[in-house]
């Protein structure tokens, strides 16, 4: 696990949200800042440029070690975030984990364990965990 814990952000979330408390609520406020996450990536690429796409089929073999595959697998992004982005993004990013502890506060879960469990997961299942 992570030297720092969520827990103190997950409480300050909480103290902090009056107007949204409903589970309804926070599910839509999350969906919303999630679509704008997308919405301030796109707009880096396709206002201000500093970064772009260039999209193709990944490579795959089989016969190559996860590492292998790793060093051929592209991220598809050009580029890097000028300032202005890079602050848009990481606002957006922050209003979208408000919105995820949120949902946690109202469900009971503290995100460290979502955190320790993933990568439990990630650690047992290796390179198939996400495929």
């Amino acid at each position: 696990m992570s030297a720092q814990s969520l827990r103190p952000f997950q409480d300050q979330v909480s103290d902090l949200l009056i107007r949204h408390r409903s589970l309804l609520d926070v599910m839509s406020k999350f969906a919303q800042t999630n679509a704008a996450v997308n919405r301030a990536v796109t707009k880096a690429i396709t206002e201000c440029g500093c970064i772009r796409v260039e999209a193709e089929k990944q490579p795959y073999d089989p016969d190559l070690t996860p590492a292998q595959l790793r060093l051929l697998a592209a991220t598809h992004v050009k580029g890097d975030l000028c300032e202005s982005c890079m602050e848009n993004v990481i606002k957006e990013l922050g209003r979208n984990l408000f919105y995820m502890s949120a949902l946690g506060n109202l469900l009971r879960i503290n995100l460290d364990d979502v955190l320790d469990h993933e990568m439990k997961t990630m650690q047992t299942l290796g390179f198939f965990n996400l495929s």
